[in-house]
């Protein structure tokens, strides 16, 4: 594969992305603010790039996978941000969850350098990143997106394309919405249940093989019963991802009232301490009456 191929973040999701192009033999420049999250990529084959500029100077594609809106504009157009060192014919990939108008901007700055953007989060989150189960939610051009899918393939296990630029971010954040919403009301229904005398266990087996039953509920009530909040996904960017959700619902003359209501919760379980654990710890305030 000709490709040479630029990953600009390396946290939960971006690490277990670089590693399957690695393991692929792609040729690979990474790129973080903490140098010292690169190493184990550095020492199966990766270059590490001490800029965003340095790691996008040779790259024909470069995928970011950042926390947010300000993250992901501080890498591209900060100081030594990637598109300074973009060129014509480059595919730019954004797989942060971003904000519907934050892709439009960059899409159309990435016009500007000759190049072209694919808006193309994932679902999924550490363990799918890791075995390269993701799937892709992807927005923009046919052409670009079949110019990367030998790339988007190796990290995969699905590669949706929804539309024109700006798609996979809007299927991005009611995906969200959706999980957020449903993680909220299982904390207090399982809060709920640990106070009514019924055996959780039990109940849980139940809500698990009904009606309520979806894989999220399963893998996120077995955290909460275990108290296990080793980061799948954030806490305090579920609630970034609802808050976007409340924008861009807002713009299609939607409120989203069920999301208000869950953000809340997330919100208090962040001031209580739980923002840098998994989003499961919400239901801790909870338990406690808080």
């Amino acid at each position: 594969m000709s490709e040479s191929v630029a990953i600009l973040g390396l946290g939960t999701m971006g690490s277990g992305m670089a590693a399957n192009l690695l393991k692929a033999g792609i040729p690979l420049a990474v790129y973080n603010r903490t140098p010292a999250k690169a190493q184990a990529l550095v020492s199966t084959g990766a270059r590490f790039a001490a800029t965003p500029a340095e790691a996008a100077k040779s790259a024909s594609i470069i995928i970011c996978m950042l926390a947010d809106d300000t993250a992901s504009r501080a890498v591209w157009t900060g100081k030594d941000g990637a598109l300074s060192m973009v060129r014509p014919g480059t595919v730019l990939i954004e797989s942060s969850t971003a904000s519907p108008a934050w892709i439009a901007e960059l899409a159309g700055l990435a016009a500007q350098h000759g190049a072209e953007l694919l808006d193309a989060p994932v679902t999924g989150s550490r363990v799918q990143a890791a075995s390269g189960q993701l799937t892709f939610l992807v927005g923009g051009s046919e052409a670009a997106l079949q110019a990367v899918t030998p790339v988007l393939k190796r990290m995969s296990k699905e590669i949706v394309h929804l539309g024109p630029t700006g798609s996979g971010a809007k299927m991005k954040l009611i995906n969200n919405f959706l999980c957020g919403v449903q993680v909220a009301s299982l904390a207090e229904g399982l809060a709920w249940i640990e106070r009514s005398g019924l055996d959780p266990r039990q109940a849980l087996s139940i809500l698990s093989a009904g009606a309520p039953a979806s894989p999220l509920l399963v893998a996120i009530s077995e955290r909460m019963m275990n108290h296990n909040y080793a980061v799948n996904f954030l806490l305090k960017l579920m609630a970034k991802d609802m808050r976007y959700a409340e924008t861009e619902a807002a713009n299609c003359d939607v409120k989203l009232t069920t999301a208000e209501i869950s953000l809340a919760l997330f919100q208090r379980a962040i001031a209580d301490g739980y923002g840098d654990q998994d989003m499961a710890s919400v239901i801790e305030p909870i338990r406690a009456n808080k």
